[in-house]
C-alpha cells in the first residue's frame, strides 16, 4: 500500500510540475503577442542575440506554444517536459552569460518577471529547470520501468546533454551575434542603460555658437556672429569672453573658425585663405607663411599643421597643410571616392584623433568613414550600421554645366559627429530595425564606434529639448557636450561609455 501511495504522490509531482510549465509558457507565450513588437525591440537591443532578434523572437514564441501543446497530450508530455527543461536551461544561461559576460544589461523582461531583476530572473529560471529535472527523473526511475529497462543510456545523460547542450547553444549563438553586431551589423542598435545622465543646461542666447574645443574641465566655443571672440565654460558653469588677438592690426577674413587644442589655438579662413596660430596663455595668433590652398573645413592637427578638406578638378580632397621653415602641402586626392559628383556626394565632417595621430573623415550621405595617417595614406575604410552605402543626390548643373546644385531634397544620414581618442560618435538620421518612430520624433540617436576594433559598440538616446534636436556635440573624458538651439547641455558619461574611453588603444 506504502508503494501505491508513493507512486501516486510522485506521480502528482510530475502532474504539478507539468501544470506549472504549461502556466509558465502560456502566460509568456500571450504576453509576447499582445506586445510581440516591445518582445522584438528588447532581443535586438540584447547584448547576445542582437543580430538573430528576428528569427529568434519567433522561435521563442512558437517553442512556447509547441510545447505546451504536447504536455496537454499524455503521451507526449515528458518529452514535452524534456523540451520545456531545455528551453528554460537556455534561458537561464543567457541570463547567467548576461549578468557576468556582457558588456552591458538591457531592460528587464515584461510579463510576470517584469518587477524581477536579473538576478532574481536567474534563480527563478533555475527554479524551474530543476523542478523539470525532478519531474524527469521520477517519471524515468519510478513511474516507467518498462521504458528504463528497454533504454541503454541513464537519464543523468538526458539531463545533462539536454542542460550543457543548451548552454553551449547559447553561447555559440552569443559568439555569432557579437561578431555579426561589431563586424557585419544588419543595421540593429543596442541601446544600454546610462550612457549618459543630464547634469546641466547653460543658455547661450543665441544658436550661433559652435564648438571650437577643450582640454580638462573647460570648453570653449566660437560664435559665428562675433568671429574674433571666444566663449569658454568651466566646470562649475562660470563663463568667460575671450577675444583673441592678431599680429596685425587689419585682415580681409572671408569665414574664419576658431579651434582651440590647448596650449595653441587657431583662426582658420579656408576662403581667404589664412592660418593664424597663437597659444591660449596670451590668445595672441601669428599669420602662418605660406599661405595654404585654398579650402572649405579644417581641422588642427599640431602646432604648425591642420588637415583640410579643399577642392581640385571639380572634386573635394583632402590634405595635410605645414606651416614654418619645413611648410609642406601634401595632398591625397584618393581618399574620398567620387559616387555621382565628387562635391556634393563626398561631402562630411573631418576630425583628428590625438591618441591615434590619424584624421577621420565621415561621408554625409552615405554609410562609410575613413582613417588615414597624417602623410595622407588610407589606414582603412568602413561603414557605419545603416544600409546606405551609396549617396541618394541629384544633381542638376548650370551655366553650361560651369555651376552645379543640388536638384532634390539630399537624405541624410550622418547629421553631426565627433572623435574622442579611439571612439567615434556619429549622430544618425537613419531609424534601425526593431525602433519605434515615435522616440526618433523625441530624440537623437548616437551610434558609438571603436576606431581601433573597427567596430559599432552601441548606441543612446539625447532628448529634445522644447521640440528641437540637437545641431552639434563633443565629448570628452567625463563630459558630453549638446548645442540645441540657444542652450548648451551638459551630459556626465556613464560608467561603459567611460570604460571604453580608458581602453589602451593600439597605436598604429
Amino acid at each position: 500500500m506504502a508503494v501505491i501511495l508513493s507512486s501516486r504522490f510522485k506521480k502528482i509531482i510530475v502532474d504539478v510540475v507539468c501544470l506549472l510549465y504549461i502556466l509558465l509558457f502560456v502566460y509568456a507565450a500571450v504576453s509576447k503577442i499582445l506586445d510581440f513588437e516591445k518582445f522584438q525591440v528588447q532581443l535586438g537591443q540584447s547584448p547576445l542575440f542582437s543580430a538573430f532578434a528576428g528569427w529568434i523572437s519567433w522561435s521563442v514564441l512558437l517553442s512556447e506554444f509547441i510545447i505546451v501543446f504536447f504536455l496537454l497530450i499524455p503521451k507526449t508530455k515528458m518529452r514535452a517536459l524534456y523540451a520545456g527543461f531545455c528551453l528554460m536551461s537556455m534561458f537561464s544561461a543567457y541570463i547567467f552569460i548576461m549578468l557576468y559576460f556582457s558588456s552591458f544589461i538591457p531592460c528587464s523582461c515584461g510579463g510576470i518577471l517584469e518587477k524581477m531583476s536579473w538576478t532574481q530572473h536567474l534563480i527563478f529560471n533555475l527554479l524551474f529547470v530543476l523542478l523539470a529535472g525532478v519531474a524527469l527523473w521520477i517519471d524515468y526511475n519510478d513511474l516507467n520501468g518498462i521504458r528504463r529497462k528497454s533504454s541503454r543510456l541513464p537519464i543523468k545523460f538526458y539531463l545533462f546533454t539536454g542542460f550543457f547542450g543548451g548552454t553551449i547553444a547559447v553561447i555559440l549563438l552569443y559568439l555569432s551575434s557579437e561578431e555579426i553586431m561589431q563586424h557585419q551589423n544588419p543595421f540593429i542598435r543596442r541601446y544600454p542603460h546610462h550612457i549618459v545622465t543630464f547634469k546641466s543646461t547653460v543658455d547661450l542666447k543665441y544658436n550661433s555658437y559652435y564648438f571650437a574645443g577643450s582640454r580638462g574641465d573647460k570648453l570653449y566655443m566660437g560664435n559665428s556672429t562675433v568671429p574674433l571672440y571666444l566663449l569658454s565654460v568651466d566646470a562649475k558653469l562660470k563663463k568667460q569672453k575671450i577675444r583673441v588677438k592678431l599680429d596685425r592690426d587689419t585682415f580681409l577674413f572671408k569665414s574664419i573658425k576658431l579651434a582651440v587644442q590647448p596650449p595653441h589655438f587657431y583662426i582658420i579662413d579656408g576662403r581667404t585663405p589664412a592660418v593664424f596660430i597663437g597659444e591660449t596663455k596670451d590668445w595672441q595668433a601669428f599669420l602662418q607663411e605660406p599661405k595654404p590652398p585654398y579650402f572649405n573645413i579644417a581641422v588642427p592637427v599640431d602646432s604648425l599643421t591642420i588637415a583640410f578638406r579643399g577642392i581640385s578638378k571639380n572634386a573635394n580632397i583632402l590634405g595635410f597643410y605645414k606651416a614654418g621653415n619645413k611648410h609642406q602641402v601634401v595632398i591625397a586626392p584618393n581618399l574620398l571616392e567620387k559616387q555621382i559628383d565628387g562635391i556634393f556626394d563626398t561631402d562630411g565632417m573631418l576630425h583628428y584623433s590625438e591618441e591615434l595621430k590619424r584624421i577621420v573623415y565621415i561621408y554625409s550621405y552615405r554609410n562609410q568613414y575613413i582613417v588615414a595617417d597624417q602623410s595622407g595614406k588610407l589606414v582603412y575604410r568602413a561603414n557605419t550600421i545603416d544600409t546606405i552605402s551609396h549617396a541618394k543626390i541629384k544633381v542638376a548643373y548650370l551655366k553650361d554645366k560651369t555651376e552645379q546644385t543640388v536638384a532634390a531634397p539630399i537624405l541624410s544620414v550622418n547629421a553631426s559627429s565627433c572623435v574622442y581618442g579611439h571612439l567615434l560618435f556619429v549622430n544618425s538620421n537613419v531609424p534601425g530595425h526593431f525602433e519605434k518612430k515615435s522616440i526618433w520624433n523625441q530624440a537623437s540617436v548616437i551610434d558609438v564606434y571603436d576606431l581601433n576594433a573597427k567596430a559599432y559598440l552601441f548606441s543612446f538616446h539625447i532628448y529634445n529639448i522644447d521640440g528641437k534636436k540637437i545641431r552639434s556635440f563633443l565629448v570628452t573624458e567625463n563630459l558630453l557636450y549638446a548645442l540645441i538651439d540657444e542652450k548648451l547641455v551638459i551630459y556626465e558619461l556613464g560608467e561603459l561609455l567611460k570604460k571604453e574611453i580608458k581602453k589602451v588603444s593600439n597605436r598604429r
